[in-house]
């Protein structure tokens, strides 16, 4: 057997103790790109090695096989590539401003180190750190976002369990803060500001939700009422409603990119919804629909002439 499979046949049994509820034969082919009879014969080995995997019958009477807690904890270690990825993605949280998510990284990191052995951990300690410097982020321009972790954390309770907050908020339109009962629903991380996604409870703007600037919340309690969730809401539908955080009626988007930026274009995320189409002129167009003609148009600017708004039609009357 290869070392390659071998390392399959590893990350196979970690992956069937790490769930309770079990992988499938599908779930293993999908997972190693292999066919269902190499499925067949990964399982087979793991459960030669571990006689204690439990097989159990799921949904839709799908077989599914776990390996109980603890039959693993001799074989699981951690090397330096992954202490230096978390170690990295603590630094981007940190960046993004995001303080609360970082400080539990940073928890899930000690506690990793805690349970390596220690003659294990000063061999990749060293290499771990020089793996982390050698892998350095480009830092952006941006606000300084000054976000109470300890609010993160007290809405994360609320939503959690079903609560509605009361939120003392700075209004920039009438430079004032007030109170407000709001149903939170969840939060949308920018790269320019973060929100909290939430319905206000006394139910003025009906089943409308809005975005609150994390930055504006100065104060935050849990209340004793249930929150009211809207009917059919949905968060990540919510969030690709929109070009970036600014909420609009979507509408349809196609941008045609000339062919001496396609290549670089095509590799670009604009939207989940997007389609990409490359033209017999070299040229790539791309189409989605949503909101946020704004952030568009900021966005559209770093392309100067090199990008062509097709629709909608009106773009460039209404500015």
């Amino acid at each position: 057997m290869s070392y390659e499979k071998t390392y399959d046949l590893l990350d196979l049994a970690i992956w069937m103790q790490s769930g309770r509820e079990g992988v499938s034969l599908n779930d293993i082919a999908t997972k190693f790109k292999v066919s269902r009879r190499t499925a067949e014969r990964m399982r087979d080995m793991i459960i030669r090695r571990f006689p204690q995997t439990v097989e159990e019958l799921g949904e839709n009477n799908v077989k599914r096989w776990y390996i109980p807690q603890g039959t693993l904890k001799d074989f699981i270690q951690f090397n330096a590539d992954e202490v230096a990825v978390l170690e990295n993605a603590k630094t981007i949280l940190e960046r993004q401003q995001l303080q609360k998510q970082s400080a539990t990284l940073e928890q899930i990191i000690c506690k990793m180190k805690a349970n390596i052995k220690p003659d294990v951990l000063r061999k990749i300690i060293p290499d771990a750190a020089a793996i982390a410097e050698s892998e350095l982020f480009i830092c952006r321009a941006g606000p300084r976002l000054n976000i109470n972790p300890d609010i993160i954390k007290t809405i994360q309770q609320a939503i959690l369990e079903c609560h509605q907050i009361k939120v003392l908020y700075y209004h920039e339109r009438t430079k004032k803060t007030a109170h407000t009962i709001l149903d939170p629903y969840g939060f949308l991380y920018g790269e320019r500001n973060h929100y909290l996604v939430a319905h206000h409870s006394d139910g003025y703007y009906g089943d409308e939700v809005h975005l609150f600037r994390l930055t504006h919340i100065k104060k935050v309690e849990i209340t004793d009422e249930l929150l009211t969730v809207v009917p059919n809401f949905n968060l990540k539908a919510y969030a690709t409603r929109s070009f970036g955080a600014f909420q609009e009626e979507p509408f349809e988007v196609e941008w045609r990119f000339d062919a001496e930026v396609a290549d670089d274009a095509e590799k670009y995320i604009f939207h989940p919804t997007q389609k990409l189409k490359r033209n017999k002129d070299g040229s790539l167009t791309v189409k989605f629909k949503a909101g946020g003609r704004k952030e568009m148009d900021w966005f559209l600017y770093t392309w100067d002439e090199h990008v062509k708004v097709i629709k909608p039609k009106d773009w460039y009357k209404k500015k």
